[in-house]
């Protein structure tokens, strides 16, 4: 316990010491000023050295006033006189901090040459002490700016890395969402080759005709004229993308069934006679007609009413989905 308590206060009074040598070595730092010694003038003077050169240092009073201090080869540097003399020293030993006593000549630039340099052990334990804690804070503060560059450095690779990074994966979602939309547009156009055999039945026009006739009478002129008004309605609109007209004959079981079909295929070439002649249908969207004959009636031949139906033609207008594009995606 007590060798604990000696060492607390020995490391007290050596930090006491440190402090007092850092507080003479502050005096005097705001007023300091540069007092030249005249040439030939033989002076003693004292202070702290506050920097110190190869050939010489600069020594401040308590009052600011500075004085340049020349060391040469002839410079004697010890401790101050005791019993045997004061032991000797190196220049090296002249440091910052170090409180000494000069004595020496005035040379023509107001520097003072001197003759000997004088200290105190005691004031050289305390400087040596400041100086290596000087040496470790400057050592501290260069490995904190060279870490503080480290870190610098690295924020900055960091944020390139990061806008690499970024752009990159900017990139990545655009070559995806192309990639993605020509997916769907490959998909699209298959589905629309593949439609290109489907067709969608927009309307159907039935025209009536007479027994054993291929004429067209008044009434069905007047519903093809209809049927023509509404396509060219359509048209104006943009929904004829893609249509055809197919137009199929057909006949009433009056007579036999292979003039029935001759009947039935003669009607189907009137009707498309009336829809070129009359309003220049274009023939590329007619489908080949066809007569059924007296096949697939649509009421029953056995009564005047239901045969009047089945001596018709059917103008089917068809639209290709592959062509209009209404294939599902």
């Amino acid at each position: 316990m007590a060798t604990k308590a000696g060492t607390g206060l020995l490391t007290v009074a050596a930090i006491l010491l440190v402090f007092n040598v850092v507080s003479v070595r502050a005096q005097g730092v705001k007023n300091a000023h540069l007092v030249p010694v005249p040439q030939g003038s033989k002076q003693k003077l004292q202070g702290v050295i506050s920097t110190r050169e190869n050939d010489s240092f600069k020594m401040r009073d308590p009052s600011g006033a500075e004085t340049i201090v020349l060391i040469t080869p002839s410079t004697k540097v010890s401790t101050h006189s005791r019993i045997g003399g004061g032991e000797k020293y190196s220049v090296t030993y002249l440091m910052r901090g170090l409180r000494v006593q000069v004595q020496g000549v005035g040379d023509a630039n107001g520097n003072l040459v001197a003759d000997w340099v004088k200290f105190n052990e005691k004031e050289l334990r305390n400087a040596q002490a400041v100086e290596d804690t000087n040496e470790l804070a400057e050592e501290n503060a260069t490995r904190i700016k060279e870490a503080e560059e480290a870190n610098r450095k690295l924020a900055a690779q960091l944020e390139e890395t990061t806008a690499i990074a970024q752009t990159a994966s900017a990139k990545a979602d655009a070559a995806q969402a192309t990639a993605n939309q020509a997916f769907k547009d490959a998909a699209m156009a298959n589905n629309r080759i593949n439609g290109l055999d489907s067709y969608d039945l927009i309307k159907t026009v039935p025209v009536l005709f007479a027994t054993g006739s291929a004429t067209l009478g008044p009434k069905a002129k007047a519903d093809l004229d209809d049927a023509a008004a509404w396509a060219k309605s359509e048209k104006e609109k943009g929904n004829t993308n893609g249509w055809l007209f197919q137009v199929v004959g057909f006949a009433d079981t009056t007579g036999n069934t292979a003039k029935n079909r001759s009947l039935s295929s003669r009607r189907a070439k009137a009707v498309i006679d009336y829809l070129v002649l009359k309003y220049d249908l274009d023939l590329r969207r007619l489908v080949q007609p066809y007569g059924y004959g007296d096949n697939k009636p649509i009421a029953s031949n056995k009564t005047a009413e239901g045969r009047a139906l089945n001596r018709r033609v059917e103008v089917r207008i068809l639209q290709n989905r592959g062509i209009a594009n209404k294939v599902e995606n």
